[in-house]
C-alpha cells in the first residue's frame, strides 16, 4: 500500500506537469498580425533598411544632374577706369554673362555606368528591405510562439502547484491520523517543492519570452488590442 501511494503521488506530479498537450488553440492569428505590423513600424532595424533604400534612390537623380558639370557660367564686369579692369592684358573684356564648356572625357564616359550602378544599388537596397521584412515577420512569429508556449507552461505549473498542495495537505491530515507512513507524506512534500520550483522556472521563462516579444513589437503587449 505504501508503494502504491508513492507511485500515485509520482504519477500525479508527472501528469500535472504535462497536462497541456497543445498550444495551437491558444494562438491568436489576428493579434499576431498586429504584432508583425507594429514590428515593421517600430523596430529600429526596419528604419535602417528603409533609409538605406532611400539613400540609394537619391543617388539616381544626383547622377543624372551631374551631366551638367561640363557646363559653366561666369559673369564679368568691366569698369570704366582701365586701372580697375579685370584683365589688364585684355582690358576689353565685356560686361555680362559668359558661357563655357569644360569636358573631362573620362568622367563623362563613366556617367552612364555610374547611373546604371546607382539604379542597381537602389534595386539591391529594395530587395534587401523586402528580405528583411520577411525575416522580421518570421522572427515575430517565432517570439510569439515562444511566448505562448511559456504562458501555457506557466499555467500548467501553476495548476500543478495547486494540485500538489491539495494532495500534500490531505496527506498531512492522514499522516497526523496515522493512516499513512512518513515516507508517503514526505513524498507529497517533495512533489510540492518540485512543483514550486518548476513554477518559478516557468515564470522566469515566461517573462523572458514576453520581454523578447515586446522588444521586437516596440510596445507593451498589454497596449496591443
Amino acid at each position: 500500500m505504501k508503494k502504491l501511494y508513492i507511485f500515485l503521488l509520482c504519477s500525479l506530479f508527472t501528469l500535472s506537469a504535462s497536462a497541456q498537450e497543445s498550444i495551437i488553440g491558444d494562438i491568436n492569428y489576428s493579434l499576431l498580425q498586429k504584432y508583425i505590423e507594429l514590428a515593421r513600424l517600430n523596430f529600429p532595424r526596419t528604419k535602417i533598411f528603409e533609409a538605406r533604400a532611400e539613400s540609394a534612390k537619391t543617388a539616381i537623380p544626383i547622377n543624372a544632374v551631374s551631366y551638367l558639370d561640363i557646363f559653366n557660367v561666369s559673369y564679368f564686369y568691366r569698369p570704366d577706369k582701365k586701372s580697375d579692369v579685370l584683365n589688364p592684358i585684355n582690358p576689353y573684356t565685356v560686361n555680362g554673362f559668359q558661357f563655357g564648356v569644360s569636358l573631362n572625357l573620362g568622367n563623362f564616359l563613366q556617367k552612364p555606368y555610374i547611373g546604371k550602378k546607382a539604379r542597381a544599388d537602389y534595386k539591391i537596397a529594395q530587395l534587401e528591405a523586402q528580405e528583411y521584412d520577411m525575416s522580421l515577420g518570421t522572427e515575430v512569429k517565432r517570439r510569439y510562439y515562444a511566448y505562448i508556449e511559456q504562458l501555457g507552461q506557466l499555467k500548467v505549473n501553476t495548476q500543478s502547484v495547486q494540485d500538489n498542495k491539495n494532495v500534500a495537505e490531505n496527506l498531512k491530515y492522514k499522516f497526523e491520523k496515522g493512516e499513512i507512513s512518513l515516507e508517503v507524506y514526505n513524498q507529497s512534500r517533495i512533489n510540492l517543492a518540485a512543483a514550486n520550483t518548476a513554477k518559478i522556472t516557468s515564470e522566469v521563462s515566461y517573462l523572458t519570452a514576453k520581454d523578447a516579444l515586446e522588444e521586437i513589437v516596440g510596445k507593451p503587449l498589454a497596449e496591443v488590442k
